[in-house]
């Protein structure tokens, strides 16, 4: 049966009056604080720059980067471009909102929410890589990767609907975006076709989600009211102001009933009759094409749409649903971004891996809600340290499959304090997404901590001192972060050779996803 209706899927729901708007606004520039690592032969002394509101960052003339070209699409709150980078010639979509648009600080809040959410998620399979994003005086850029196929949507409407087992292998993508935001710490919200970006016009490309304007970090504990998504996608629970993360797995459902007849499960003229069919619940497979689906295919789809969301599947439970694991997709092994900024940190000197931990410990807990909420996802034991096994199962359960001995060199390089577990800082450190070092204050309050003297120099001595704390100040070490560490080799460590040293090889993390860290 070919697909019902068009666009018209997308009916945007209309917000509660505590209901956050698509993007939200600026707090004021916080203000400048001089450093204490302003003095000496080795500071860095930096005249003032105007810093853009939105991310606090100095203005960017983005196409002194990129070279922007055609537009690719364009919604409420912005155009999407191609563009191409002028360094390496890669193509790349570039989203630009106008700051006109961003009128109330609540605006601005949501907008940098996106932008944190998008840096966090970054690496995960099935999830658009975020390349940057930049603020001139006229409007925020957001820099992602470029899926050329185009809408999922697109695709349904064009085949109608799909074979069992091509709905399978999409809807398993869809479950695996879903398992993965939630065992990060992420609701997201607004689940549908159109957030979903295929990553090229063959017949079997991955799809990519790639909207996060109303997702949200989730905080344990809190029921949330406000009225969000789109219209057939939306949860029950959702309408009646009171729900959790298990709206991402009914929007999830509706996708893959979508998928597999070409119309949605709840069917309605205007929004509000919409509405009134997703509060009855009664789900029909009566209707042509139907009878000729698996039971299997019916018994999933029965579970992600049950209408108290305490009783759903969730979505890892879903990923292990026989409909789901027919094939070869579940063997697939996958590299989660969290595997691979612990790959990355394994691979750190010393030094680098202790002002990591000194940046971590100064973050605030806003910063670090997702992956809060990961350490106690993998902490199944809420021992408040994740053990060998429990850290196996964890990235067993994110999609990695790793030999005992690679997880065990990963186990090791983590556990800083060689204590036979990761601590939650020691988590933190591993796996916080290495925008941070993008912040000077945080590199300043790093190399402040070594450079006890405000001398503007980390000596041998202060270098020592350091490591030694952790079991690390033998010479042979200090010989070792020297010789990566001091360009001019005067025995001692400047500011400059710091931040070189903590922003090498970590601001295009998703470039090294394709390296084995661990050869």
């Amino acid at each position: 049966m070919g697909i019902c209706c068009s666009k018209a899927f997308d009916i945007p729901i209309s917000s509660s009056s505590d209901s956050p708007p698509h993007y939200q606004m600026p707090k004021p520039p916080l203000p400048q604080v001089p450093s204490s690592a302003t003095s000496g032969a080795g500071a860095m002394k930096k005249p003032a720059v105007e810093l853009g509101p939105i991310l606090h960052k100095p203005y960017v003339d983005i196409e002194s980067i990129y070279i922007l070209d055609k537009e690719l699409g364009r919604g409420q709150f912005g155009i999407t471009y191609l563009c191409t980078e002028r360094s390496s010639g890669i193509k790349y979509a570039c989203k630009s909102i106008s700051r006109t648009k961003l009128v109330t600080s609540k605006d601005i809040e949501d907008v940098r929410r996106e932008i944190a959410i998008l840096q966090y998620l970054s690496g995960q399979p099935n999830i658009v890589e975020f390349k940057g994003a930049y603020e001139d005086k006229l409007q925020l850029h957001l820099v992602m990767e470029l899926c050329s196929g185009g809408e999922l949507f697109d695709r349904i409407t064009a085949k109608g609907n799909y074979s069992e087992k091509e709905a399978a292998k999409v809807g398993r993508q869809i479950v695996n975006v879903v398992h993965i935001c939630h065992f990060m710490g992420i609701m997201h919200r607004d689940l549908k076709p159109e957030n979903f970006l295929l990553t090229s016009k063959d017949e079997d490309a991955a799809i990519k989600a790639t909207d996060f304007g109303l997702s949200v970090f989730i905080e344990e504990g809190r029921v949330y009211r406000d009225l969000v998504g789109s219209a057939y996608y939306v949860a029950p629970e959702v309408l009646k102001f009171r729900y959790g993360k298990e709206c991402d797995v009914w929007s999830a459902g509706v996708m893959l009933f979508i998928l597999l007849s070409g119309f949605p499960p709840f069917w309605a003229e205007t929004e509000k009759e919409i509405f009134d069919a997703i509060l009855k619940g009664k789900l029909s497979f009566e209707e042509k094409p139907w009878p000729t689906i698996s039971d299997s295919a019916k018994n999933l789809i029965k579970r992600m749409l049950t209408m108290d969301p305490r009783q759903r599947i969730t979505a890892a439970e879903a990923l292990e649903h026989p409909w789901l694991k027919g094939g070869d997709a579940s063997d697939k092994p996958m590299d989660s971004a969290v595997l691979i900024r612990m790959k990355q940190f394994r691979a750190m000197n010393k030094l680098k891996k202790l002002a990591l931990k000194v940046i971590a410990e100064s973050l605030e807990d806003e910063e670090v809600k997702g992956l809060t909420q990961m350490f106690k996802n993998i902490d199944t034991d809420r021992s408040e340290t994740i053990t060998y096994d429990e850290l196996q199962t964890g990235l067993t359960r994110l999609g990695s499959k790793l030999s005992e001995q690679e997880i065990k060199q990963l186990m090791d390089a983590a556990d800083v304090d060689k204590s036979g577990s990761i601590d939650y800082i020691e988590f933190i450190t591993a796996t916080m997404h290495r925008h941070k070092l993008e912040k000077e204050e945080n590199l300043r309050k790093a190399f402040q901590y070594f450079d006890k003297d405000g001398s503007g120099f980390i000596t041998r001595e202060e270098l020592r001192n350091a490591m030694t704390a952790y079991g690390m100040g033998d010479e042979d070490t200090i010989n070792e972060v020297l010789d990566d560490v001091d360009a001019d080799r005067d025995g001692r460590i400047n500011y400059e050779e710091f931040v070189a040293m903590m922003t090498r090889g970590t601001t295009q993390e998703h470039d090294a996803k394709h390296i084995d860290l661990l050869g």
